[in-house]
């Protein structure tokens, strides 16, 4: 599971006094950040606010002492929170025993797949998930994220729906029902956060907007006037507690504990490696998981929600110096000192405010003008984000990058059984071959075919591909030379081997057509001497080259000029 030179507590042991200074300063940044977002975060998830604060504890410390990445901050997060809502919501009612009880279930699930992923050595499997169905996901989960908080932000009751066209039609029904305070106080508390975070970044923003929320409504008894407060957040350490643990939900929550094993990975791995390259660091992706694994497994006995690596922390950790993971012991710390002594000032604090610190934090994952970029550069991209982004907003956040990957992995097949064969001419004062279509001034001959393969050729292409060399015979029914180059195709299994020694056959023996294949690579040769080609063929596979074979044959192109007909040899 993990690297036998690895020893978790390298961590400490290699520490330099020098570093203590910037860790520590790194640490007080991200606890008075990660404080109002660990709440906010558990809100979301439909959880007691302090089991946010649970989750920002022991996981940061247990995470610490197995990673690679030095600056990755892990807890709470906004999108892993979105998904335990949505697949433990459909189960119990949020904010029940049996709510809690199954979330904490899932915390340990999630720790179990993803150190069975890293026991087996599956670190790198998130890169079957492509960026473009990524970032649809993000940019939709966010725009869920948002829209799930303005029955807080506007002190309304709306239904627990996940599903934009449902939101919006709830809320159209609440509009009469806003309380204004609250619209006040929440919209308020976002120009606060974006104000405050264009004049200066590293201004706590979050925390100060907290304080003088809670200052405001305890001074002006603005919660005797309708505006939704926290109330009672209970204070000292989370008590050891075992999850319950039952086959029905294990069955219930196996797709929301892979589908976030899976998601915060990526996620954690992404935002580690962006910042291991600027230092000049690599990140072991097994490690990873490893330390991911622990940090959920061991914290479910410690009643945490799932935690994954965090964008905006992690850059906070980054820009304001930290240099070693010991930041997240010092963040854990003073979390655990908060929980101890300063919960009860919490009590005051409005749900519109939390909701303000969701809504500005997620805001900037909404993006875009990645789909016009990924259109631009590759349709096929393009619309795998729109897929993702648009399953994610109308059948629900679990099942919409599950669609996405599938739609990819479809277009991906397609592309695959589809194998590139081109025609291809030749270019005089170039003296190369290259495809008719891209340079239409390269010279064919009516009895001759030269054609190439850029693609692997196997059982489930192969079929496609003796289609497209019968079009090109069909379009020259004069040919009786078909060369296939061959320097395209990196590999190539027995069965096209077959199928290809059936059509030469018949060629030969029905039109008279002979196919001669040239820059066939070494592996592929080794195969087609396993296949016996090297004896039966031996005479079609003897040339390296397109050139080097019609020289040998003595074929030569015409070429039409002002002056009359005149010969071109390719020498």
């Amino acid at each position: 599971m993990l690297d036998k030179k690895y020893n978790p507590f390298t961590l400490i042991r290699s520490y330099k006094l020098q570093t203590l200074k910037k860790d520590f300063i790194s640490g007080i940044t991200l606890f008075v950040m990660l404080v109002p977002q660990g709440m906010a975060y558990a809100m979301l998830a439909g959880l007691p606010l302090i089991m946010g604060l649970y989750a920002s504890t022991l996981p940061l410390i247990i995470y610490a002492l197995f990673a690679s990445s030095r600056h990755l901050s892990v807890g709470p997060t906004a999108i892993t929170s979105l998904l335990v809502f949505s697949g433990v919501s459909l189960l119990e009612k949020p904010g029940t025993y049996e709510y809690i009880t199954l979330v904490i279930f899932l915390a340990l699930m999630v720790g179990i797949f993803q150190l069975l992923l890293a026991v087996l050595k599956m670190g790198m499997i998130v890169n079957y998930i492509s960026p473009s169905v990524l970032g649809g996901y993000t940019s939709a989960a966010a725009i869920i994220i948002g829209l799930s908080q303005l029955k807080h932000l506007l002190g309304i009751t709306l239904g627990t729906y996940l599903q934009i066209h449902l939101i919006f039609m709830d809320l159209i029904n609440a509009i009469p029902k806003i309380h204004f305070l609250t619209l006040l106080i929440g919209g308020c508390s976002i120009v606060f956060l974006l104000v405050l975070k264009r004049i200066n970044a590293r201004i706590p923003g979050a925390l100060l907007l907290i304080v003088f929320s809670i200052i405001s409504v305890y001074a002006f008894d603005l919660h005797e006037r309708g505006v939704q407060i926290v109330r009672g957040v209970p204070s000292g350490l989370p008590i050891p507690v075992f999850p319950t643990i039952t086959l029905d939900a294990v069955r219930q929550l196996i797709l929301p504990a892979l589908t976030i094993a899976l998601l915060g990975f990526m996620e954690s791995l992404s935002i580690g490696k962006t910042i291991a390259e600027k230092e000049g660091y690599k990140i072991n992706p097994n490690r990873e998981l490893t330390a991911l694994g622990f940090a959920n497994f061991l914290g479910s006995f410690f009643q945490i929600l799932p935690i994954n690596g965090s964008f905006s922390r992690s850059a906070v950790n980054y820009q304001s110096g930290g240099v070693t993971q010991m930041v997240s012991i010092f963040t854990s710390v003073l979390v655990i000192i908060a929980l101890q002594f300063f919960t009860t000032y919490f009590y005051y604090l409005p749900n519109a405010v939390l909701a303000a610190v969701i809504i500005v934090a997620v805001y900037k994952l909404i993006d875009f003008k990645q789909i016009r970029k990924w259109f631009n550069i590759k349709a096929i991209d393009g619309w795998s984000w729109l897929v993702t982004f648009t399953a994610t907003l109308v059948i629900g956040i679990q099942w919409g990058i599950v669609i996405g990957v599938v739609f990819n992995f479809s277009l991906l097949l397609i592309k695959i059984s589809r194998p590139r064969v081109i025609e291809m001419g030749y270019l005089e004062k170039e003296k190369v071959f290259r495809d008719i279509k891209r340079f239409p001034n390269a010279k064919t001959r009516d009895d001759l075919i030269i054609a190439r393969i850029d693609s692997s050729i196997h059982f489930s292409n192969i079929s496609y591909l003796e289609h497209k060399l019968n079009e090109l015979i069909l379009i020259k029914p004069n040919a009786k030379l078909v060369i296939v180059d061959f320097s395209g195709v990196n590999d190539i299994d027995a069965h096209s081997f077959k199928s290809l020694e059936e059509m030469i056959e018949q060629l030969k023996h029905e039109k008279g057509i002979s196919i001669y294949f040239v820059g066939m690579k070494g592996p592929i040769r080794d195969t087609a001497a396993k296949a016996g080609w090297t004896k039966k063929f031996a005479k079609e596979l003897s040339y390296i080259s397109i050139l080097q074979l019609l020289e040998d044959k003595q074929i030569k192109f015409y070429a039409q000029r002002e002056s009359g007909d005149s010969f071109l040899y390719m020498r």
